[in-house]
């Protein structure tokens, strides 16, 4: 049977799970979290990452498999999905257990014996009990509003993975009714975690914090005076949080959006995380109100929230617990101070965290700056609230310049940033766009245009990842900044498109989605094929986030089938089954979780030792190749495509410390030196060659 007669013959058998291999993502992240090689610090962030995961997971991926197995709320008769919401559910809940084990039996006691405590109230001496009593007395009682429920006072509004707390009374309350669940919702405006004063820590210069929750636990009874608590438990639910709007019916899509923001705090529950005591009856209780069922409960040990322990890594200063410090390396061939002038004479390559951003920022500033530039356009999809970049556009609006900004309002959980920007920017004169209805702007460009010489000349911003100031450092991304012609040609006529909605016309270099990207991609390693079909080296090396788009992998597994060698580096998600015989024998996957978090884009093809390398905003998901604007940007300049090569592409392949190699069953297995191989790490093989050695950092 021929390759593709088999493809068709049972689809199944030729893609892995994408829940279950996003979920493997999170197994690979949370192993950093149990490697005691990594310092104590790093890998309670590495357990605060898994959390941080898992609620989004639930938000978006369990949500929307909910939703398509449900009718009228109950799951209907779709054998399949059900079948993946309870693998789902199996594979979260043993990761959660072993999440928690990590944490309490590894993590927290190795800090504790490096004079870092997280006091439960059991752990608490007097002294330090005293203290966080005349804490909840003065800071958090006055804000507290326990609801005794009856039918003047019914199960409140819980807002999406907010801490909130149920307790079972006994007796009668002050006017002699039997009301025997209390609801207390803890105050979102407190730190989740607190300090406790120096002179009350443990041992010689120690520090020791108390959790919210575990002061709340330990002062519950003081709020129901007359009562006798007889049981109670933290809990937390977490909610479907996907923004929806019919855009064909809003006239105006961010005001539409304000009001959604509003409700995605009360989406429909998917979760619910009570503590390990809990009493069932309590736990039922809460799954009711809820709409749940016992597969969707999560007891743990520790609190229901544990990406607020984030706030510990913060106050602890001791440098031996956390990574050595990184200092990112510059262009210095911009020494000059005019990026215009260097740019006209050659292309900059920036590859982040292990060179500066700060070129980027730069870039654009000089370009708000200058008086020859008379326009400036950019995409924004995620920025942050606080941006240099946005802060140079608003001052190149008021400058008088022509400032088009296409900004993505429906980018998950930055949806309230993008808004406000737009507000600034609109407030000074800048024209915003909110790109295309129905397809979100996810291609990172920015154009500067610049009269010289009587002429109009492009100089462009490209790039693998967001215009955002936090993660650019611990984000592996490719930039490029570039004055060639016709590039800047095709970016503003991108540009062009999304502002007139009109059909772009021809790019010599991009390939845009949803236009023409997957199939050029498809294209280029039929080519590959073709190639090997002739008896000469077929080679492929492609570096994403996720690969889950079916046609893409079926192409893939043809090259293979013809003899095509494919190394792909997939971070997340990937459910292409590697090295099946008769299938995909040629292709193997690898997977690397380090310090930074990989996120470049990478497409290398050999092509008769052409070697086409093409950067991009996409990844390899029907998603990013037909519901959003994508683009991928060729490198053209030789020296940079090695650069691309011999820094993207090819340290990740010969590292054997933080690689995970894919099994054609789902599995991973991680990578080891062999033999006399010696450890080589691909970031840490970059941080040593780009960055700034730590003795001139300050210079």
């Amino acid at each position: 049977m021929k390759p593709d007669m088999r493809m068709e013959a049972n689809r199944n058998s030729i893609l892995l799970d994408r829940e279950i291999s996003q979920l493997m993502f999170n197994r690979r992240v949370l192993a950093n979290a149990e490697d005691p090689a990594i310092p104590l610090l790093e890998r309670l962030r590495y357990l605060c990452i898994v959390s941080s995961n898992l609620d989004e997971f639930f938000e978006v991926r369990v949500a929307s498999l909910l939703a398509a197995a449900s009718v009228d709320g109950a799951l209907s008769e779709h054998p399949a999905l059900v079948a993946t919401l309870n693998r789902v559910s199996n594979e979260c809940h043993a990761l959660v257990k072993r999440q928690y084990e990590v944490l309490n039996t590894e993590v927290l006691p190795e800090l504790a014996a490096r004079n870092v405590h997280l006091l439960r109230h059991s752990e608490r001496n007097d002294a330090q009990r005293a203290w966080v009593k005349e804490y909840f007395e003065r800071e958090v009682r006055p804000l507290l509003t326990p609801i005794g429920l009856d039918p003047a006072h019914p199960f409140p509004q819980v807002v999406n993975k907010s801490l909130n707390f149920i307790v079972a009374l006994s007796g009668k309350d002050a006017f002699g009714r039997g009301t025997a669940i209390a609801i207390v919702k803890a105050p979102r405006v407190l730190p989740r975690v607190i300090r406790l004063p120096d002179e009350l820590s443990d041992g010689t210069g120690g520090i020791a914090f108390c959790l919210l929750s575990s002061i709340i636990h330990a002062h519950i009874s003081d709020l129901f005076a007359g009562r006798e608590v007889i049981a109670y438990s933290q809990f937390r639910v977490t909610r479907d949080s996907d923004l929806w709007v019919d855009e064909d019916e809003v006239k105006n899509l961010r005001q539409a959006l304000k009001g959604e923001l509003q409700g995605r705090q009360f989406g429909r529950s998917v979760r619910l995380e009570v503590a390990k005591n809990c009493p069932p009856e309590l736990s039922q209780f809460l799954l009711d109100q809820f709409s749940l069922d016992q597969s969707r409960l999560y007891r743990v040990d520790g609190p229901v929230n544990m990406v607020r322990l984030n706030e510990i890594i913060e106050h602890v200063k001791d440098a031996t617990l956390r990574f050595p410090p990184f200092f990112p390396g510059s262009v210095t061939k911009v020494a000059s101070g005019d990026i215009f002038a260097t740019l006209r004479e050659h292309d900059i390559l920036l590859h982040h965290p292990f060179q500066s951003f700060q070129t980027v920022i730069d870039f654009v500033r000089s370009a708000a700056l200058d008086p020859s530039v008379v326009a400036i356009k950019q995409t924004v999809y995620r920025t942050g609230m606080n941006s240099d970049l946005m802060e140079a556009l608003i001052a190149a609006a008021r400058m008088g310049k022509e400032v088009t900004v296409i900004v993505e309002l429906m980018a998950r959980f930055d949806e309230e940033a993008n808004i406000n920007w737009a507000d600034k920017l609109e407030q000074v004169g800048a024209q915003v766009v909110y790109g295309v209805v129905g397809l979100k702007t996810h291609a990172k460009m920015a154009l500067v245009i610049r009269r010289e010489e009587g002429a109009l000349r492009y100089y462009a911003h490209l790039g693998t990842g967001n215009y955002h100031p936090t993660t650019t450092k611990f984000y592996t991304d490719f930039g490029l900044l570039t004055c060639d012609p016709q590039l800047g040609k095709d970016v503003n006529e991108v540009f062009m498109h999304l502002t007139s909605l009109t059909k772009p016309q021809k790019l010599t270099h991009l390939w845009l989605a949803p236009f023409a990207l997957q199939s050029e991609i498809i294209k280029a390693i039929r080519n590959e094929a073709k190639i090997a079909r002739a008896g000469r080296p077929g080679r492929i090396i492609v570096k994403v986030n996720a690969l889950v788009d079916e046609s893409v992998i079926r192409a893939l597994y043809a090259a293979s089938h013809d003899g095509v060698k494919i190394d792909l580096i997939v971070r997340g998600a990937c459910t292409l089954k590697p090295g099946v015989p008769g299938l995909s024998e040629n292709i193997r996957v690898r997977s690397i979780i380090g310090r930074f978090l990989e996120h470049s884009r990478i497409y290398y093809f050999r092509n008769d030792l052409a070697h086409d390398v093409y950067l991009a905003s996409a990844d390899w998901m029907n998603r990013n190749l037909f519901r959003r604007i994508e683009v991928a940007f060729p490198v053209l300049d030789k020296a940079l495509k090695r650069r691309v090569i011999t820094e993207g592409l090819n340290p990740y392949l010969k590292d054997n410390t933080n690689a995970w190699e894919l099994e054609p069953d789902g599995h991973y297995l991680r990578r080891k030196p062999r033999g006399k191989q010696v450890l080589f790490g691909a970031q840490q093989h970059l941080m040593d060659i780009l960055g700034t050695p730590a003795d001139q950092a300050g210079s």
